[in-house]
């Protein structure tokens, strides 16, 4: 739990991030790092969060998903709004409704 921590989160290379898509992967990254557990270099992460923790769906998600696997990701934990007809060939696709499920995922996969 983080009741009685501050968290900070620092993006590389200074980009300003000002997009919900990234709530989801804030906070993986943050369980990961309390938990102690490395989230692996071929997934990818998108969806904004809400309060109660649902993961609501984001734009270009389609899109997202195409460069991502262009760039050889082979796991995309994404909004289950979002969740394509078909996925980009060679990746495996994670739709969550609750942030609880994400991190489940990432319990049982790392």
């Amino acid at each position: 739990a983080t009741h009685d921590q501050d968290v900070f989160v620092n993006v590389v290379g200074g980009i300003k991030v000002n997009e919900t898509a990234s709530d989801l992967v804030v906070m993986l990254a943050i369980m990961s790092s309390l938990r102690d557990r490395v989230i692996p270099n071929d997934w990818i992460a998108f969806g904004e969060v809400g309060l109660t923790g649902e993961v609501r769906p984001v734009y270009n998600a389609i899109e997202r998903l195409s460069e991502a696997q262009k760039h050889g990701f082979k796991v995309a934990i994404i909004p289950k709004g979002n969740l394509p007809k078909k996925a980009p060939k060679g990746l495996k696709i994670v739709p969550v409704e609750y942030l609880y499920q994400a991190l489940q995922y990432m319990a049982e996969n790392t």
